[in-house]
């Protein structure tokens, strides 16, 4: 069977969750106490695989209907889950053998469970194709056949037949054989021999089921035979121990304390070899056990018996701590992967619904990514992934499909829906953030890196790229991912996020002396993780120069009046701007704040914007002596690249260049 989707109704928080399409991996993103945890725990009680969790209690009906249902609860339990289910063509296939072809209206059936913890289920039986087949088999003579087709019930089956003066045997075997058919319970039979069989089981685990460091052996005997509780604790160390075939008995006598310790070495063994195909934290790490007499000064229950230690050894370090003082995110997959591998021994045959809640929510976030390849490929091929989340890291930007977006809405309760885009802002707060460092990733992958001041930078690069082009000359490589940083402040910042991934890592910014000094400082630091230095261009042989300095300084003035033409109270003239200083931004960014102009501040970004905007009517007044200094700094730039496959005409391999974007 194949879980296809879930609805969820008066449990806890949830009033009506809504139908909730499931896929092989389906996640469910919300805030905390949006409700997510108690959908998973409603799922789990449909038919959970220990057997032992699955009963629903008057105490988790809503606390606002709860006076009212109270009164009717023993004669009209209310359904708290619901779980529409596929049966696959084999499943089906065995149902018609039993009961004939087209049975089953639909392969499509819905188990219910509800307060009083009774299963239900909801499906049709085509009584036609009973019929059908039932009369296929009688083999009656033609007559007969002809008398009872289009019959919609056993009922007018037998009036019909009656009609007959003359019944002829295969007539009589079939009136016979009509009074057991109209007395059994098709539909029963189905469920008891098929449905309630073939039905997955569905596992639940949380940050409450990771094994202990330390386990009084002489205790969790106690749990294990039900002298005292057992929690999800205890379950994933006895998963661990049962891989080998190790008992607690054995444990408590130590007579044979080297096979004991290295069948539990061998199991460690086993499942750490499997964690380290995914985790790629620290692959320095190995799990022991070790066998002691309890110290009576620790508190109970390990003040007597025997105690099993489980430590973790760290060889880069060459020392060993205790399991629970260990990397949460460790422990956690150390024990998830210790229960589920004896979960899948135990039910090889078996169906399994996994409901994860908040997996690896201390795990580093390159870890979750690990985790998330983990479910893709180690889980989802073989048993269908539900998983709870509020970490962008655990969200797979591929499948945004799988995202359902949870929220607790006032007098509606918990609602579950498939559109991520009809939520507040703080539910998808965590998918905009994964967007976000996506989009950030994205610009850090390739090898060659030019940071930039502004947007405005960007805009010039590629409109005097094309302008460069156009006369036959080499623009930008487009090798280049351009990263405007927002001043050179910002670089030792941005050159620390790029990490060890580019060959090349320039900066086309003024080379002031305090900039000069800055990117000095910049490329000490970075020495030992980096084999090239990050190299500064100058955007003109003149060194005090921005990337507008490249201009006519008549052109850029037009933009900036274009630009702030509601503003400015008459056009700017070169007279206006007589500061000394030789950037025309500079100069312009002295007289806005002297004059108050747009509330005293010029944005470099409002003429990139106008001239980008306005491309096809000005494109014609960039000058040559504009375009010979713009193919002079490409040309600059281009040279810091290793050399193979050098554009021409604009194109490299006989492509044209991707379209660059601001990243800020």
């Amino acid at each position: 069977m194949r879980f296809t989707r879930a609805r969820v109704t008066n449990y806890k928080s949830i009033d009506d969750s809504g139908w909730v399409d499931t896929d092989d991996v389906t996640c469910l993103v919300g805030k905390n106490e949006s409700g997510k945890t108690a959908f998973l725990h409603a799922l789990k009680r449909l038919n959970p695989v220990d057997g032992v969790s699955g009963d629903f209690d008057l105490k988790d009906y809503p606390r606002k209907g709860y006076v009212r249902y109270k009164r009717t609860h023993k004669d009209n339990p209310a359904i708290a889950v619901r779980a529409e289910l596929e049966l696959s063509t084999v499943e089906v296939a065995k149902i018609e053998a039993a009961y004939g072809r087209g049975v089953l209206a639909s392969p499509r059936v819905i188990a219910c469970k509800d307060y009083a913890n009774a299963r239900s289920w909801e499906f049709e039986i085509d009584q036609k194709a009973l019929i059908r087949n039932a009369l296929a088999d009688a083999k009656l003579p033609p007559e007969a056949q002809a008398l009872v087709t289009g019959a919609e019930d056993w009922e007018e089956v037998v009036a019909r037949l009656e009609t007959l003066e003359i019944k002829p045997a295969s007539v009589q075997v079939l009136l016979a054989e009509v009074a057991v058919r109209s007395r059994v319970d098709v539909r029963q039979r189905i469920i008891e021999d098929y449905l309630n069989k073939m039905m997955p089981r569905f596992v639940y685990f949380d940050d409450y089921s990771t094994m202990r460091g330390r386990i009084s052996i002489e205790d969790l005997i106690q749990r294990r035979d039900g002298l005292a509780p057992m929690d999800d604790a205890d379950r994933t160390f006895l998963s661990l121990l049962s891989l080998p075939g190790v008992e607690l008995e054995d444990l408590e006598d130590q007579t044979n304390y080297e096979h004991l310790k290295a069948e539990l070495e061998s199991a460690s063994i086993g499942i750490s070899d499997e964690i380290f195909e995914f985790w790629n934290q620290n692959k320095q790490l190995r799990v022991e056990f070790d066998l002691s007499v309890a110290n009576p000064n620790d508190p109970p229950p390990l003040d007597s018996g025997t105690i099993l230690h489980v430590r973790i050894w760290n060889n880069r370090h060459r020392v060993s701590v205790p399991f629970g003082e260990r990397s949460k995110g460790f422990v956690w997959f150390f024990s998830f992967l210790a229960y589920f591998s004896k979960l899948e021994e135990d039910h090889e045959d078996t169906n399994l619904i996994l409901l994860l809640d908040e997996p690896g929510l201390n795990l580093h976030a390159m870890a979750q990514r690990d985790f998330l390849r983990f479910i893709d490929e180690r889980l989802a091929p073989k048993h269908q992934v539900l998983y709870s989340t509020h970490s962008p890291f655990m969200i797979n930007l591929r499948h945004l499909s799988r995202v359902r977006t949870v929220q607790d809405i006032d007098d509606l309760g918990t609602v579950i829906s498939n559109d991520v885009y009809c939520n507040d802002a703080e539910t998808v707060f965590p998918l905009q953030v994964a967007l976000g460092s996506q989009m950030a990733q994205t610009l850090f992958l390739a090898p060659h890196c030019l940071m930039v001041n502004t947007p405005a930078d960007l805009i010039y690069l590629q409109i005097l790229g094309e302008a460069v082009a156009a006369r036959g000359q080499m623009r930008l490589d487009p090798r280049w991912v351009v990263i405007p940083v927002g001043g050179a402040d910002n670089l030792p910042t941005f050159a620390s996020l790029l990490g060890e991934n580019y060959v090349s890592v320039a900066v086309l910014m003024d080379v002031t002396p305090r900039n000069k000094e800055r990117m000095e400082q910049l490329n000490q630091s970075m020495s030992q993780r980096r084999r090239d230095p990050v190299k500064w261009v100058e955007v003109t042989r003149v060194r005090d120069a921005d990337i507008e300095d490249l201009f006519d300084p008549k052109l850029y003035l037009r933009l900036v009046n274009e630009a702030y033409c509601d503003e400015l109270p008459a056009d700017l003239t070169m007279k206006a701007i007589t500061e000394s200083n030789p950037r025309i931004t500079q100069r312009l960014a002295a007289y806005f704040e002297r004059e108050g102009i747009a509330g005293g501040r010029f944005d470099p970004y409002r003429p990139a914007a106008y001239l980008l905007q306005h491309h096809d009517d000005l494109h014609g007044e960039i000058d040559e002596a504009t375009v010979e200094r713009a193919a002079s700094m490409f040309e600059r730039i281009n040279a810091l690249l290793p050399s193979s496959a050098a554009p021409v005409n604009g194109k490299v391999n006989g492509k044209a260049p991707h379209v660059l974007t601001p990243a800020g």
